[in-house]
């Protein structure tokens, strides 16, 4: 049985298409003073249920995640998967500084105690949260994707290109996906504090050629922003650009638009705001991708070949 959690019904919807099943009913409504009342309103005693929900803020998205587990739980579902297109809160994942919470394995925590049997979910901000959770994690790629989309696009001469060195195994991997003799370059960035950063060189040989910058989120713009003007400055024709996550918080359409970058594509892990489809903007599905692994849970098949990276 299929659930969707208000944060991306569209998404939900699509994924409900791709299964060929209904979505099950379910009810988010509000009391007077704002908290959230969930009600599943189907009989879910002994089913596999599966609820679709990203955690993007606000926090409402979460706190609706959470009450919605606990409700599936106390109906008696037989296992309760939390399918979490985008995975919020994910960003401080060690205590990196005095006194600050480790975020991404509080909510681990949190989705197993409100009944989460299993996680499925698809570019975490880093691998290493899969370790935070004591119940089974599918972490998806969204890869294939972008990967099928740019050999459509047949862009000529081209680099792929990491905005810092923390993204560089997963960009050397999508340039192996996109062909055996693809450069990499890397972006060689000092981050000054929470979404800011100075671009210090590119390490890499790029002048005269296409650039695709490949990062797993766009928060406020300003990384891709400052790495394309950087990539610019050092020769490059055309820059692509393609992230899994698109937050585009703060005036980062803005930017985006001002920019020279010719093309920015994101997945639907997360509703876009009417307001902020421009035109460079290009949203990909992953429904399918998503389709395919709840289809192989149900049936308990191996989902290996899904998340693989091709990282080896």
């Amino acid at each position: 049985m299929l659930f969707a959690g208000s944060s991306n019904s569209e998404l939900a919807q699509e994924i409900a298409r791709n299964i060929n099943i209904p979505l099950s009913r379910n009810t988010v409504t509000k009391f007077a003073d704002g908290e959230l009342k969930i009600k599943i309103e189907e009989n879910i005693r002994g089913q596999d249920v599966f609820i679709i929900q990203s955690t993007n803020p606000p926090a409402e998205n979460l706190l609706e995640l959470l009450l919605f587990l606990d409700a599936a739980k106390r109906a008696s579902a037989e296992r309760i998967t939390a399918v979490i297109p985008y995975y919020g809160y994910a960003r401080q994942d060690r205590k990196d500084e005095p006194r600050v919470p480790i975020s991404a394995k509080l909510i681990a925590d949190l989705l197993a105690v409100s009944g989460a049997d299993r996680v499925l979910t698809i570019d975490l901000h880093a691998e290493q949260i899969q370790g935070f959770f004591n119940i089974p994690v599918d972490h998806l790629y969204a890869v294939p994707v972008f990967i099928d989309y740019y050999n459509e696009k047949r862009i000529e001469n081209y680099v792929v290109v990491s905005p810092d060195a923390g993204r560089v195994n997963r960009v050397r991997a999508f340039a192996r996906r996109m062909g055996k003799d693809i450069p990499i370059a890397i972006i060689d960035k000092r981050r000054t504090g929470p979404n800011q950063s100075n671009v210090i060189n590119v390490i890499g040989e790029v002048r005269g050629k296409n650039a695709i910058i490949y990062d797993d989120m766009i928060d406020t713009g300003g990384t891709i922003v400052d790495a394309a003007m950087a990539l610019v400055d050092k020769g490059v024709r055309e820059i692509f650009v393609c992230a899994v996550h698109g937050l585009f918080s703060r005036n980062a359409i803005e930017k985006i638009e001002k920019s020279p970058i010719r093309e920015v594509a994101i997945t639907n892990t997360l509703k876009i705001a009417r307001e902020k489809m421009v035109d460079k903007l290009k949203i990909l599905s992953i429904a399918h991708l998503l389709a395919e692994a709840i289809k192989r849970i149900h049936n308990n098949e191996s989902i290996s070949s899904l998340f693989k990276e091709v990282a080896e």
